[in-house]
């Protein structure tokens, strides 16, 4: 099947694709089918009826040949990463998700680690003298290392390094961190964005519908809660990604709801930059009896996603949790971004079993991966200004200078 699939992509990168779309549209015998194409070849936004119905009746080619066309009239060929780095100060959580192998509750928190700011600056001066843009901050939720604590870190990265844009904490880890404090959203993150935090992650989302969140993750901040928190991000003009966990127990239906409420906001904020679909890994956590999606299924969630998230800017495929092979694959699927180089500085997919045990490529990797899939590579900060473009860099020589590796 993979094979298939990359048959699939390489005849799509050959043929006049703008010419094709309204033939392959045209073809669908579905009329329902059909009519989705429509819109989508005429900008019209698609219902949730409509996503439902993309997940249980398209093939993944007409998914795949819309979603490419979509991305393709938003941003040509260009693909994103960034140069970043992550830091996770603890994978100690007084939260027990069901789906999660990389936290242990406190009572075993001697299994875990918990970070000093001393020993996270520690990393922060690694990085001194290197072109890295972005630090990426998220962990377990550590009853111990409250708004204070994390207040007085990003001073201290502030004070030492300006420039570093500070993406950090989820909405899980920042309400438990507001509760605690006994502040509002709005109280909690005017205050961190003074000490220097700059956006945040989409993390902690997972699914949003209740019947699911109450067997995955029943003990943490809930939807509305989440959105509420990117919400308030959003008015104090702070920007924010989104994510959703894939590919476990939940439905087209309940993947379909989640995009809405995310869509719902962004029609009223337009703060989101990028939406991430995050692939369930199931192992070392309480449901490694559910199978994994297959490499299938996870081009199909892309492509629709990328079709039902029409005003969401960017798409983005976490490589360390699919894979670099199979991120690649996904820049044929709707996806523009890669993430980043992240230097093996994460494990909450390492520790899930997923391909990459040691998350880290080079700028010249990234480079060559995005080439090798006919796109052209584009460096960028955080907030997707353009850095650099490598579409005519000369890889050999980029091998052979530090600044790329």
């Amino acid at each position: 099947m993979l094979q298939a699939i990359y048959l699939y992509t390489m005849q799509k990168q050959s043929a006049p694709e703008r010419s094709s779309i309204q033939e392959i549209i045209f073809a669908q015998k579905e009329p329902a089918l059909r009519v989705i194409g429509e819109k989508i070849f005429l900008k019209e936004r698609i219902s949730p009826e409509d996503g439902v119905l993309l997940f249980e009746k398209s093939s993944l080619a007409y998914a795949g040949a819309l979603a490419n066309f979509v991305r393709e009239r938003i941003h040509g060929d260009k693909t994103y990463f960034n140069r970043n780095f992550h830091i996770e100060p603890t994978n100690v959580c007084v939260f027990s998700c069901a789906f999660c192998s990389y936290s242990r509750l406190y009572a075993h928190r001697e299994d875990g680690w918990e970070l000093s700011i001393e020993q996270m600056m520690d990393i922060v001066r690694k990085y001194d003298g290197k072109p890295v843009t972005e630090v990426h901050i998220v962990g377990g939720v550590h009853p111990k290392l409250n708004l204070s604590f994390f207040m007085d870190l990003m001073k201290q990265i502030k004070a030492h390094r300006p420039d570093l844009h500070i993406k950090g904490y989820t909405a899980v880890e920042l309400d438990y961190m507001f509760r605690k404090a006994k502040v509002s959203p709005l109280e909690g993150l005017t205050l961190l964005k003074e000490a220097g935090l700059d956006s945040l992650p989409g993390g902690g989302a997972e699914i949003f519908h209740p019947d699911i969140r109450s067997r995955i993750c029943a003990d943490k901040v809930d939807a509305e809660g989440w959105l509420e928190i990117h919400r308030t991000a959003h008015f104090l003009g702070m920007h924010s990604n989104a994510t959703m966990l894939y590919g476990h127990i939940e439905s087209p239906y309940h993947r379909i709801d989640h995009m809405e409420r995310l869509r719902s906001l962004q029609d009223e904020t337009n703060g989101f930059n990028t939406f991430i679909p995050l692939k369930f890994r199931n192992k070392e956590n309480d449901m490694s009896y559910v199978r994994e999606s297959s490499v299938v299924e996870d081009m199909k969630l892309y492509a629709i996603a990328r079709l039902y998230m029409d005003n969401f800017p960017h798409l983005k495929a976490y490589w360390p949790m699919l894979g670099r092979q199979n991120a690649q694959l996904t820049l044929s699927f709707g996806v523009n971004d890669l993430d980043g180089t992240i230097d093996d500085s994460t494990k909450i997919y390492s520790m899930a079993g997923s391909e990459e045990q040691h998350p880290t490529l080079s700028t010249t990797q990234l480079v060559s991966l995005i080439r090798q899939a006919g796109r052209e590579p584009v460096e960028r900060d955080t907030l997707y200004k353009e850095l650099r473009n490598y579409k005519g860099m000369d890889l050999a020589a980029m091998e052979t200078d530090a600044y790329y590796n």
